[in-house]
């Protein structure tokens, strides 16, 4: 798979370790930055790799900033893109099989890096359940939300 990485300067560190991990799991890499610890603005970063992800230049997203939720704000701004903050395998997973995400977000400043990779390990091989009619259905009206209030890329 072809994934895209992002984040601030708070997230620097860790997204070099989630990079080695990727490539050793033998998955493109597209790093979007932060290229170091300088402090920086997170939008100059997310934003281009949310539209890598929108536009399927990507298969998915890897972003990380101090927090998460910074990321996860920016990116769920853009038609396509269904990011969540994960702070744990658990959500990661669940993050994955019922909510279809494509943008993972992670906070280097809340999670260790140990943690941290075994989240990527886990959202990364996890599919979505959209053979379960449920999680369709809800991801399906996720969907619908998106259309209503969000411009397609083509449309701009």
């Amino acid at each position: 798979m072809k994934i895209a990485v992002a984040g601030d300067h708070a997230g620097f560190a860790l997204k070099e370790e989630v990079k080695a991990l990727l490539t050793s799991l033998e998955h493109e890499v597209v790093d979007f930055g932060a290229h170091n610890e300088e402090a920086c603005d997170l939008p100059d970063y997310i934003y281009p790799a949310s539209l890598a992800v929108a536009e399927g230049k990507v298969d998915r997203g890897i972003f990380i900033d101090g927090v998460g939720y910074g990321s996860a704000m920016i990116a769920n701004k853009i038609y396509g893109v269904y990011a969540a903050v994960c702070q744990d395998p658990f959500c990661a997973e669940l993050a994955r099989s019922h909510s279809d995400t494509n943008v993972l977000c992670i906070g280097g400043k809340i999670i260790g890096s140990a943690i941290a990779l075994e989240i990527v390990k886990v959202w990364m091989t996890t599919e979505h359940l959209g053979d379960v009619e449920k999680y369709k259905r809800r991801v399906d009206k996720v969907v619908k939300i998106s259309e209503k209030h969000l411009k397609p890329l083509s449309d701009l």
